[in-house]
């Protein structure tokens, strides 16, 4: 057991929940009807992908250039995926409540009362994905654990 490269293994780990989040918060922002038209979604995107980019550099000797910033870095990703769910899940809206009001103003029209209500309900069912919120758990998780794994020889 004490033959055994934990920071190497832990690079590894947090390579692997770094690759799942990206792939799944891109895929998720970049599937979903009309994400990359809200705020959520753009952020989702753009973060899958730098996301995605840090797990590949754990796998790459270029890793030692992290240094000991890698287990902050997969904290803050984490905190921002937790953040913008939060938000998400708050003001049921994936522009974070911030919309401009040109949706029901549109629909005032003749069919008023039928747009008005399918809006609404379809807002009302977004909420937390959870499959997002547990990975950015495990993230967060995985960014302490690399931080007080880390040495003052090798890094992470």
């Amino acid at each position: 057991m004490d033959t055994m490269n934990t920071n190497g293994t832990t690079r590894q780990y947090g390579a692997a929940i770094a690759l799942v989040s990206g792939v799944y918060s891109l895929l998720s922002a970049t599937t979903g009807s009309g994400m990359m038209s809200s705020n959520s979604g753009l952020l989702m995107a753009l973060l899958g992908v730098i996301v995605i980019v840090h797990g590949v550099a754990l796998l790459t000797p270029y890793s030692s250039r992290l240094g000991n910033a890698s287990g902050p870095l997969m904290i803050g990703y984490s905190l921002v995926m937790l953040l913008n769910q939060a938000l998400v899940g708050v003001t049921g809206s994936m522009n974070w409540g911030m919309g401009s009001g040109m949706e029901s103003g549109m629909n005032g029209g003749m069919g008023g009362g039928m747009s008005g209500g399918m809006g609404s309900s379809m807002t009302a069912g977004m909420g937390w994905d959870l499959g997002m919120v547990a990975l950015a758990v495990l993230m967060l998780l995985s960014g302490f654990i690399m931080t007080n794994r880390r040495t003052d020889s090798s890094g992470m």
